[in-house]
C-alpha cells in the first residue's frame, strides 16, 4: 500500500505536483474586462440602438435623411443660383434641357430647375417633422390619459377619435387649408390641417400600449405602495408605451411629406413665390409631354426622401420589436 508524501518528502507523486504547479498557467481574464465584454446594458433603448447600429438599411435612410436636412438648411452649399430671385430666371430660355450651368434644365418660367429643387426640401422637410411632432405630442399624450384612467374618460376619447377617422384625410385637408388659406399662416396652415387629421392614429397606438403596461406587476407594485396616478403615468406606463408612437410618429413622417405635396399639387399647399416639390410638380404638369425634366427632378427627389423616412421608420420598428429580431 502506497504511502502519500508527506511534508518534505520526495517522491514521484510528490514530483509530479510540483512539476504541475511549476507549468505557466494561462492568465485570467480580469473580471472587469469580462464583464464589459460579455455584459451589455440590458435596457430596451440600448438594445434597440445596438441593434439599429448593425442594420444596413438604418445607415443608409440615416445618410439620404443627412443629405436632405443640409439641402434643407444650407442649399447654399449644393447651389450657387437663388430661385428667390427674379433675375435668375430668363423667360427666353424656358424648358431648356439640361446644360453645363443648369445640370436639371430650365421650368416653363425659364427658373433653374437644379435650384428650386434644392431650395423645396426646405418647406417640405419642415411640414413633414413639425406634424409628426404635433400629432405624436397630442395624441400621445391624450392616449397616455384615456388609457391610464380607463372607464368615462376612455369612452369619450375613444368616440372623438372615431369622428375624426370618419372624415376622408385628403378631403378634410383640402377643406380646412382653402378656408385659411388667407389667414396669412403660411405653410403653418398645412401643418395644422394635417396635424388635426392625424393625431387619432397616434392615439390609439398610445392608448392600446398604456393599457397593456397597466396590468403588468410593476404598475400593480407601484400602486400599491401608494404612488399618485400622475407617478405612475409618467414614470412607469410612459416609458414603457412610447416605443410604438415613436415608430408610427417616423413613418408618418415621410407620409405627411407626401400629403404636403399632394396639397401643394392641388392648389391648396404651398403657395407661391414659396417653393416645395408639390408646387413645382404643379406648375410642370400642363407641359409634361414637351418639357418632362421640370417634373420629373422634383418627383424623383420627393420619392427618395419619403422612401427614407419610411426605412427609418420600418427599421426603428424591427429594432424596437424583440418578435421582429
Amino acid at each position: 500500500m502506497s504511502e502519500t508524501p508527506q511534508l518534505g518528502q520526495t517522491g514521484p507523486a510528490y514530483s509530479d505536483a510540483q512539476q504541475v504547479l511549476a507549468e505557466p498557467q494561462p492568465p485570467a481574464e480580469p473580471a472587469k474586462q469580462a464583464k464589459k465584454k460579455n455584459n451589455r446594458s440590458a435596457s430596451l433603448w440600448s438594445d434597440a440602438w445596438y441593434d439599429l447600429r448593425r442594420r444596413p438599411m438604418f445607415i443608409f435612410s440615416l445618410i439620404l435623411i443627412a443629405v436632405l436636412l443640409l439641402m434643407s438648411f444650407w442649399p447654399s452649399l449644393f447651389t450657387s443660383i437663388d430661385p428667390f430671385d427674379a433675375r435668375t430666371c430668363e423667360l427666353s430660355t424656358a424648358r431648356q434641357g439640361p446644360s453645363a450651368g443648369h445640370i436639371f434644365g430650365r421650368d416653363n418660367l425659364g427658373c433653374d430647375v437644379y435650384a428650386k429643387t434644392i431650395y423645396g426640401a426646405k418647406n417640405s422637410i419642415i411640414i413633414g417633422v413639425a406634424t409628426s411632432v404635433i400629432t405624436a405630442l397630442v395624441g400621445g399624450l391624450l392616449g397616455l390619459f384615456a388609457g391610464a384612467r380607463g372607464g368615462a374618460t376612455d369612452v369619450i376619447a375613444s368616440r372623438i377619435t372615431e369622428v375624426f377617422f370618419a372624415i376622408p384625410s385628403i378631403l378634410g385637408a383640402l377643406l380646412i387649408t382653402a378656408t385659411f388659406r388667407e389667414a396669412g399662416l403660411g405653410i403653418w396652415i398645412v401643418v395644422i390641417a394635417l396635424s388635426v387629421l392625424a393625431w387619432p392614429m397616434t392615439f390609439r397606438i398610445m392608448r392600446a400600449a398604456v393599457i397593456t403596461a397597466r396590468s403588468q406587476d410593476f404598475v400593480m407594485a407601484a400602486r400599491a405602495l401608494g404612488a399618485s396616478q400622475s407617478r405612475i403615468m409618467f414614470r412607469h406606463l410612459l416609458p414603457n408605451a412610447v416605443a410604438p408612437v415613436i415608430v408610427i410618429a417616423t413613418i408618418n413622417l415621410g407620409v405627411f411629406i407626401a400629403a404636403e405635396a399632394a396639397l401643394s399639387f392641388l392648389g391648396v399647399g404651398v403657395q407661391s413665390p414659396d417653393i416645395s416639390w408639390g408646387l413645382m410638380i404643379a406648375d410642370a404638369r400642363n407641359r409634361f409631354l414637351e418639357a418632362p425634366l421640370p417634373l420629373v427632378f422634383p418627383a424623383v427627389f420627393l420619392s427618395i426622401t419619403v422612401l427614407a423616412f419610411i426605412m427609418l421608420g420600418d427599421a426603428v420598428r424591427d429594432a424596437l420589436d424583440p418578435k421582429l429580431r
